[in-house]
């Protein structure tokens, strides 16, 4: 990426990925502050016409991200069958990713092509970042408690959880995540005291630790809910089996599906967010910008897989997909119902 750029004055700031920074010159990062080999881009000008790859990195993330999910919400609005509260709530999962990797690239363009830097714009982008992210973890933690309450009270679910309740739920959900992305705009920012700041710069060190701390508790409750799922789950393929006499290696085969999926819905969802989430805890603006990168595009990509584990592996949009591509659903495919222990 070129030589490392010579010390730069003081009052110079880390520079974050993913979240907008202050216009000011003295806020742009040097390149040491970068790590090795990491060329920092300057403010307003993008000093010397360098661009971070770990910026390249992210809008080219948020592109991909933007894409994908763009498809998931095509698939179910053009789709009359796809009504039900289940896919309402993977609907918001897709609306608040798609929103996320267009902040991504937002943030890219407010960054680098904006002439001349406005403050105002790279709060505005900062806010959809923290809106959008927060959307996408509510909406996963309501699939959560949508699949417990369609296991612990199956008899009723479907007369309790009606679709207006759902739209209703997730209008509050979404309402209150954009509160939280109004914060910035709202002076809860460090561009006034650069010292306040969070590796989430314009994000405060406190608000930072608030944020961070909540995540790690909707996770623990997450993995609590899913602990739950999957002990019900098994008790009802195990009466299952005694009902229709199934042999074992039919109930074997549904608890090893069920232990796959939940592994890797929980696995997914902490390799991408609670090294980010805990180093936020600990870390601040004077640490080296290549750690918060290297933890925060992983981060992001967790919005590029949610649609593959929550949406395209549904039969049921899998079948939509099929007949908006090529008109016709392959032979192979199955249409075997959903069932309590597929988890």
């Amino acid at each position: 990426m070129g030589e490392p750029w010579p010390p730069q004055p003081q009052q110079q700031q880390q520079r974050l990925p993913g979240l907008g920074n202050a216009s000011e010159p003295p806020a742009w990062p040097s390149a040491a502050a970068a790590g090795p080999g990491t060329a920092a881009p300057g403010g307003g000008a993008a000093a010397a016409g360098s661009v971070s790859p770990w910026d390249i990195a992210l809008c080219a993330t948020g592109t991909a991200v933007a894409g994908e999910n763009a498809l998931v919400l095509a698939v179910l609005f053009y789709t009359p069958s796809l009504r039900a509260p289940m896919f309402l709530l993977i609907g918001s999962l897709a609306l608040a990713d798609l929103l996320a990797g267009l902040g991504l690239v937002a943030n890219f363009a407010v960054r680098y092509l904006l002439r001349p830097p406005s403050e105002a714009a790279e709060l505005a982008a900062a806010g959809l970042l923290l809106a959008a992210f927060s959307a996408s973890v509510c909406s996963l933690l309501a699939i959560t408690v949508d699949r417990y309450l369609s296991l612990y009270n199956a008899l009723t679910y479907h007369s309790e959880r009606t679709l207006g309740f759902t739209c209703a739920m997730v209008l509050l959900m979404w309402l209150l995540c954009l509160g939280v992305g109004l914060l910035p705009l709202l002076g809860w920012n460090c561009l006034r005291d650069q010292s306040s700041c969070s590796i989430l710069r314009p994000v405060t060190k406190d608000n930072a630790a608030v944020l961070a701390v909540t995540f790690l508790l909707l996770f623990a409750l997450m993995m609590q809910l899913y602990l739950q799922i999957c002990k019900i789950a098994f008790r009802h393929a195990q009466q299952i089996a005694v009902q229709h006499q199934f042999i074992a290696t039919a109930q074997a085969t549904s608890t090893r599906k069920g232990l796959s999926t939940l592994s890797l819905i929980l696995g997914t969802f902490a390799l991408c967010w609670i090294p980010f989430a805990i180093y936020s805890l600990v870390a601040d603006s004077s640490y080296p910008a290549v750690y918060t990168y290297s933890l925060a595009l992983p981060a992001t990509c967790n919005s590029l897989i949610n649609p593959i584990i929550y949406a395209f592996r549904n039969p049921d949009i899998q079948k939509s997909l099929w007949l908006a591509c090529c008109g016709c659903i392959p032979s192979t495919f199955s249409s075997r119902p959903r069932t309590s222990s597929d988890v």
